[in-house]
């Protein structure tokens, strides 16, 4: 009985759990998915240093991008609640950068 049960360890099983509900592989929808949150995980932090505004303006505006676009093409519902989580963090980031000074800091106007 000890070959039935095979346990394998895997250190994304949770996040291939909630990005695959269905059970099939989206590895296009999960590569936009995680994109935006990382892009907004980028824009939110360097959002908090004044003199970062113009890296947390164009990370929050690609990411908002991107995030869009995930939306579009998400097939499961851990992917659109990665993305969600994602584009809220970019739209924080880009809105900050954009108070502080901007897309170009000055540059142009």
């Amino acid at each position: 009985m000890a070959q039935a049960v095979r346990h394998q360890k895997n250190r994304f099983a949770g996040l291939n759990a909630l990005m695959n509900s269905d059970g099939k592989a989206h590895p296009v929808e999960n590569g936009f998915a995680l994109g935006t949150l990382l892009l907004g995980v980028v824009a939110f932090v360097t959002s908090n240093f004044y003199s970062l505004h113009i890296l947390a303006s164009w990370t929050g505006l690609v990411g908002i991008l991107v995030g869009a676009r995930s939306q579009m093409i998400s097939a499961t519902t851990g992917e659109r609640f990665v993305s969600i989580i994602g584009l809220g963090a970019a739209a924080v980031g880009f809105f900050l950068g954009m108070a502080r000074g901007g897309l170009f800091g000055g540059v142009l106007g």
